[in-house]
């Protein structure tokens, strides 16, 4: 198993001011319609889509000391081609695009997922090199941010971890439920993704605890 680890810290109320901020530009200058232009809620999923994305974002910034994004997904401006930081790993400059979701808690178990839509990796001109998770939940009107870490894009399209999907297949979740996908995506289990990059001043963030995966239920 490649998580060892994973961490979480609150997040503040500026980053949570500046997620809004760019995510109500990034709405009023998108010039294009999206999947979820046909829901009847689909304004307010798409903010939450939007803003759990950006948010994302501005606390990995924060945390690894990076400069911090100045437009949000969706933006006219704001296309990155799957490069939203550049970040060392393993001793060279990688590629990071980070992958942001919305979750009830982070008691999180070895197999769940995280979900990458198979077209976003085979857009023309995208650089990416690895895909990082992160989880945002909220916990007593406070957000928290779990970073699970990192996995290669690479090691993806070449099927040494994760699974593809094709659109319309049917899957059941650990509560009996299901959903069919509605497009081609890749599943990676979280036990795939490796480990965070931890630091002395992660350490000393605010609401910082360092967290394992549980074993998946028993069926």
């Amino acid at each position: 198993m490649r998580n060892q680890f994973f961490f979480q810290i609150e997040v503040l109320k500026g980053q949570i001011n500046l997620a809004n901020e760019l995510v109500d530009y990034s709405i009023a200058h998108h010039p294009v319609q999206d999947i979820f232009a046909k829901d009847p809620d689909g304004l307010k999923r798409q903010r939450e889509f939007r803003f759990t994305g950006t948010l994302g974002e501005i606390v990995f910034a924060d945390a690894y000391h990076l400069p911090r994004p100045t437009r949000s997904f969706g933006a006219i401006d704001g296309q990155d081609f799957g490069q939203d930081f550049l970040l060392s790993v393993n001793g060279s400059e990688k590629s990071l695009d980070i992958k942001s979701m919305a979750r009830k808690n982070n008691h999180f178990r070895t197999n769940y997922v995280l979900n990458i839509p198979a077209y976003q990796m085979k857009r023309k001109h995208i650089v990416t090199d690895y895909y990082f998770c992160i989880s945002i939940h909220q916990n007593d009107n406070h957000y928290i941010a779990s970073f699970l870490g990192y996995v290669s894009k690479k090691e993806i399209e070449n099927g040494k971890v994760g699974v593809l999907y094709k659109a319309g297949t049917r899957r059941i979740k650990d509560n009996g439920g299901s959903f069919v996908f509605q497009r081609d995506t890749y599943e990676v289990d979280f036990k795939d993704i490796t480990s965070p990059l931890l630091t002395s001043s992660i350490q000393k963030m605010r609401g910082y605890k360092q967290k394992t995966l549980l074993q998946p239920y028993k069926k």
